[in-house]
C-alpha cells in the first residue's frame, strides 16, 4: 500500500507567491493530484531563488522506456530510496524539490472500514512535502518532469499511525518546517536523511471528509 497517493495542490498563484516565496508554475495543474497528473513542485534557480514547474506526481526514473509501466513511484520509502531504481538517480545526485500541498488524504481503517480522512497543518497554512524530482525524455524527445514524495515509518505518530489497514505498516510524507525550505533544496546528497523527521503530530490536524467518498 502506498501512502500519500492523492492530495489537494494550491488553488492560486498567490499561494505560491505568498507562502512558498515562489513563482507559480507556467499552466494551473491539477488541483486534485492523483499519480500520473501534472502538479507543481518547487526547486531552487540559479540565483538562489524558488521557481515551481509542472511535472507528473509519480517519479520517471531516467531509464524508463514507456510511461505507462510507471506505477506506484509517487511514495519513495526512505530506507530504500538510496537502491531502488526509480529514485537513485534523484536521490544521489541530491535532486530535492519541496512538494505544495494544502491536505493530503488517507483512508482510516480503525471502524473496520475505509473512512476517507482529510490530513491538513492545524494552522490552516498550506504544507510543504519534501521530495525528489528528475528528468525523462520520451522516445520522440518530449522532455517530461517528475516528481516523488519521501516517506518515513510512522508507528509511533500520534496522527499518522491511525491510517491504512491494521496489517499494513504506518507511514507518513515529510512535512518540512517552513524555515526548512531553502536548507532542504540546497542539501547535498549526504546530508538529505537529516530532514527526514516527523512533522509535530499537535500540529497536524485529520477531518473525516464525505468530499469524495470514492477516494480509494
Amino acid at each position: 500500500q502506498g501512502m500519500c497517493s492523492n492530495y489537494l495542490a494550491p488553488p492560486l498563484a498567490a499561494i505560491y507567491r505568498e507562502t512558498f516565496k515562489a513563482e507559480p508554475p507556467a499552466g494551473p495543474g491539477a488541483h486534485h493530484v492523483w499519480p500520473g497528473y501534472e502538479a507543481g513542485f518547487i526547486r531552487k534557480d540559479g540565483d538562489g531563488g524558488r521557481f515551481a514547474q509542472l511535472g507528473r506526481f509519480g517519479m520517471v526514473a531516467p531509464w524508463v522506456k514507456d510511461l505507462k509501466k510507471v506505477r506506484s513511484t509517487y511514495n519513495a520509502r526512505t530506507e530504500t530510496v538510496a537502491e531502488k531504481p526509480s529514485y537513485r538517480n534523484a536521490w544521489s545526485k541530491g535532486q530535492h524539490c519541496v512538494v505544495p500541498a494544502m491536505s493530503f488524504f488517507e483512508p482510516d481503517w480503525r471502524s473496520g472500514i475505509s473512512i476517507p480522512t482529510n490530513i491538513a497543518l492545524a494552522s490552516g497554512q498550506p504544507m510543504g512535502i519534501a521530495g525528489l524530482w528528475d528528468r525523462w525524455t520520451s522516445p520522440d524527445g518530449e522532455l517530461i518532469y517528475s516528481f516523488t514524495m519521501l516517506t518515513i515509518n510512522a508507528t509511533d505518530h500520534q496522527v499518522m499511525k491511525q491510517f491504512h489497514r491494521p496489517e499494513d505498516e504506518k507511514r507518513m510524507v515529510v512535512i518540512l518546517p517552513e524555515d526548512q525550505y531553502d536548507n532542504w533544496l540546497e542539501a547535498k546528497p549526504g546530508e538529505s536523511m537529516d530532514f527526514m523527521k516527523a512533522y509535530p503530530a499537535d500540529a497536524m490536524m485529520a477531518t473525516a471528509t464525505a468530499e469524495n467518498p470514492q477516494l480509494f
